[in-house]
C-alpha cells in the first residue's frame, strides 16, 4: 500500500493523507471521498503510513498538474494566504502524453511593418526579460506585441496575451488572426463547455500558438510558453476580488522570473508600481496626427446646457461622441423627500440602486433585488427621490434632446453578453449610433473610429475617494477615456471637475505625474511599502470584532509590521455579514506573511497588495 498527501481542489482544507494500491505520479488528478462527498484532488507528495486510518483513492484521471503548476500554486497559497487546493483550482491540468494527438504546425509569414520608434521599442523588449511598454493611446503597442510574439512562435514556442476584460478578447482575436491565422485561440469564462473543450484540444495538441484571454488564461496548460504579454497592465481587473485574491499581472511577472519566460507589460497609463520596478520604453505619439482639446467645466456631476449643446453640435457635424458616468443604472441612491429615509439593502450597509426599466431597486454588492416602492417604506407618505446621475437616466435625457439623436447605453446592465458587446460596437463603428453613454467599460481599450467629442462626468468623485491611489486612478481613467477620442479627427474632451489645475498639469505628461506621485508615497505607501488587508466577517458582528481586536493585539507586539488602522469596514455589512478590517504595512512582504500566519483564523480573509478598502 502507498500513501500520499493530497490537495483537495477548491477546498480550504490543508493537505490530507490517502492510500493507494498503485504508485501514483506527483501531480496526478484523483477522485476520492470526504465525508460522503466525492471530490477531486491532486497528489502532492508521497508519505509514510500514518498512525490513523486512511481512506483509499477511488480513481485517477488522465490529467496531471505539472511541476511548474504545483510550484506556482504553492507560491499563491503562501503569498495570498489560501490553501494549496484553492490555489491549484485556478489551474487547468495537462493531459497525459498518451491522450494527446499532436498537430503539425507551420509558422505563417507575418508581415508587420513598424516605424523607427516602434522598432526601437521592439529591440528594447527583446533585450529585457521583464519590460514595460509605456506607450500613448494609439501609438501602436499591439503591432509591437505581435512582432515580439512572432519572435517566440518562430522559435517553436508559444505566446500568451492577457487582457483585463473578457469584452476585449474578441476584438483582439480578430487583429491577431489577421496575421497569425487559426493559430490564435481565445479563452475566457463566458465560453460554452463545448468551446472550452475545443480550445483545450488545440492547446493540448499544439495547434494553438497564441492564446488570448483575461486573467484566467494565465493558468492554462501551455507547454513551451515563450512569452507573456500583459496589456493594459494598470487595470484593476487583473486583481481577483475573491479567494485567492491574486493579481494576474504580478503572477505573470513571478512566472516569468521563475521559469525564464520574457514578460511584456503594456499601458498608456502604467501603474506606479510597474513604472518603479521594471525597465520601460517610452513610446510617444499616436498613429494619427489629430489633437485633443480639453475643456474643463467647474460643475458637480450634472447634465448641463453646455454639454447638451456640444453633443447636438457634434452630431449635426456628422461625428460621434461618448459620455462617461461613473454610476450605472438610473441613480446610485434613493431618498425620501419627506423624512429623508435612505433605502438600504437589508443584507448590506449600502444604498439600493434604482433600475427604472426593471422597476426595481438592486444591491450591487449582493444582488438582492426588490420591487420599487411607490411611497417611502418608512413614513408611507413621501416620494422616493434619487441622488447622483446614472447611465440609464442620462440616455433618456439625451434621447429627449433630439428625435434624430441615436443614443446607446454601454454598461454591465445592458452589455450582458459577448454578442451584445460585439453588436453595439459594430453598430457604433458603422455610424448607426451617434452617442455612447457608459461607465468604465468605455475606457477599456475598445477601438472607436470617429469620436470627436468625449464628456467625462463625476471624475471628482473618484479623486476624492479615501484611497491612497485616488489621484492615480482618476488621472489614468481620464487619460484612457480621452484616448478613445481623436483617433482620426481633432476632438474635444469636456471634463466636469473643480480640479482643473491638477488634471491639466499632467494630461500631457503622465510620466511626470508618476515621478511626483512616487515622491508623495515614499515611506508610506506602495511601491516603497507593502500592504496587506485582513477582513473579518461573520453574521454575529461581535465575533468578527473580537477576532479582529485579538489579531491587532498580537500584531502590535511584532517587529517590522505596522498596524495602519483597524475597525469596522467602510461598508460594514455585505450579504448579511458584519465586516471588520485591519490594514498592515511593512517594508517586506515576508514580514507581512509572518504576521498574518500568527493571526490567521477561519473568520479572516487575507488580501495581499489590496486595491479595495471598503
Amino acid at each position: 500500500m502507498f500513501f500520499y498527501r493530497i490537495a483537495l481542489l477548491g477546498s480550504p482544507l490543508e493537505l490530507l493523507t490517502y492510500q493507494s494500491d498503485i504508485i501514483l505520479a506527483i501531480g496526478s488528478e484523483v477522485t476520492l471521498s470526504l465525508s460522503k462527498r466525492r471530490m477531486n484532488g491532486v497528489v502532492i507528495e508521497p508519505c509514510q503510513k500514518p498512525a490513523f486510518k486512511t481512506q483509499p483513492i477511488d480513481e485517477w484521471t488522465s490529467y496531471i498538474y505539472s511541476e511548474r503548476q504545483i510550484q506556482s500554486a504553492k507560491f499563491i497559497a503562501e503569498y495570498y494566504g489560501c490553501s494549496l487546493g484553492e490555489a491549484l483550482n485556478l489551474f487547468v491540468p495537462f493531459q497525459s502524453v498518451e491522450a494527446v494527438a499532436k498537430s503539425d504546425y507551420v509558422h505563417p509569414d507575418v508581415n508587420i511593418v513598424l516605424s523607427d520608434m516602434q522598432s526601437k521599442a521592439l529591440d528594447f523588449l527583446r533585450a529585457h526579460p521583464i519590460s514595460l511598454l509605456f506607450g500613448d493611446t494609439g501609438a501602436g503597442k499591439s503591432e509591437i506585441y505581435m512582432r515580439r510574439m512572432d519572435d517566440v512562435v518562430g522559435e517553436g514556442k508559444r505566446a500568451l496575451l492577457l487582457l483585463p476584460e473578457i469584452s476585449l478578447t474578441r476584438q483582439m482575436e480578430r487583429r491577431f488572426k489577421n496575421h497569425f491565422g487559426e493559430t490564435v485561440v481565445l479563452w475566457h469564462s463566458k465560453m460554452t463547455p463545448k468551446q472550452k473543450a475545443k480550445t483545450l484540444e488545440q492547446i493540448y495538441n499544439g495547434s494553438a500558438r497564441i492564446i488570448v484571454g483575461p486573467r484566467s488564461a494565465l493558468f492554462l496548460p501551455i507547454e513551451d510558453l515563450g512569452l507573456i504579454v500583459v496589456d493594459e497592465e494598470h487595470d484593476e481587473s487583473y486583481k481577483s476580488s475573491s479567494r485567492p485574491r491574486y493579481n494576474a499581472r504580478d503572477m505573470a511577472v513571478y512566472i516569468g522570473n521563475q521559469y525564464k519566460i520574457p514578460v511584456v507589460l503594456g499601458s498608456a497609463t502604467p501603474s506606479l508600481g510597474s513604472y518603479a520596478k521594471y525597465p520601460f520604453f517610452r513610446l510617444r505619439g499616436g498613429y494619427y496626427e489629430s489633437k485633443r482639446h480639453f475643456v474643463f467645466e467647474p460643475s458637480i456631476e450634472a447634465l448641463t446646457p453646455s454639454i447638451d449643446r456640444s453633443i447636438l453640435d457634434n452630431t449635426a457635424a456628422g461625428h460621434q461622441g461618448i459620455v462617461f458616468i461613473p454610476t450605472r443604472a438610473n441613480f446610485k441612491y434613493t431618498l425620501c423627500d419627506s423624512c429623508g429615509y435612505h433605502v438600504e439593502c437589508p443584507f448590506c450597509s449600502v444604498g439600493m440602486s434604482l433600475h427604472k426599466n426593471a422597476r426595481a431597486l438592486k444591491c450591487h454588492y449582493c444582488n438582492y433585488t426588490e420591487v420599487l416602492p411607490k411611497v417611502c417604506p418608512k413614513c408611507q407618505s413621501g416620494a422616493l427621490r434619487t441622488a447622483r446621475l446614472g447611465t440609464a437616466e442620462a440616455v433618456e435625457h439625451f434621447a429627449a434632446l433630439s428625435e434624430s439623436l441615436r443614443v446607446a447605453q454601454f454598461d454591465r446592465d445592458v452589455i450582458t453578453t459577448q454578442n451584445k458587446l460585439i453588436n453595439v460596437l459594430k453598430s457604433f463603428n458603422n455610424k448607426e449610433i451617434d452617442l455612447l453613454v457608459g461607465t468604465q467599460m468605455l475606457s477599456k481599450g475598445h477601438d472607436y473610429h470617429d469620436i470627436t467629442l468625449a464628456v467625462v462626468m463625476g471624475i471628482d468623485n473618484l479623486l476624492s475617494q479615501s484611497d491612497y491611489r485616488a489621484r492615480e486612478k482618476a488621472l489614468s481613467l481620464l487619460i484612457q477615456i480621452a484616448g478613445r477620442s481623436g483617433r482620426k479627427h481633432d476632438a474635444t474632451v469636456i471634463v466636469q471637475s473643480f480640479n482643473e489645475s491638477f488634471f491639466r498639469r499632467y494630461l500631457e505628461d503622465y510620466e511626470q505625474f508618476l515621478i511626483d506621485e512616487m515622491a508623495i508615497r515614499q515611506d508610506r505607501y506602495p511601491p516603497s511599502k507593502k500592504l496587506a488587508r485582513l477582513l473579518y466577517a461573520h453574521k454575529n458582528g461581535m465575533k468578527a470584532k473580537e477576532a479582529m481586536e485579538e489579531a491587532v493585539a498580537t500584531i502590535h507586539q511584532m517587529e517590522n509590521v505596522q498596524v495602519v488602522g483597524f475597525g469596522a469596514s467602510a461598508i460594514e455589512k455585505i450579504a448579511d455579514k458584519y465586516r471588520f478590517q485591519i490594514l498592515l504595512r511593512s517594508d517586506k512582504s515576508t514580514d507581512l506573511i509572518r504576521a498574518i500566519k500568527h493571526v490567521k483564523s477561519p473568520l479572516c480573509e487575507i488580501d495581499m497588495d489590496p486595491i479595495e478598502f471598503t
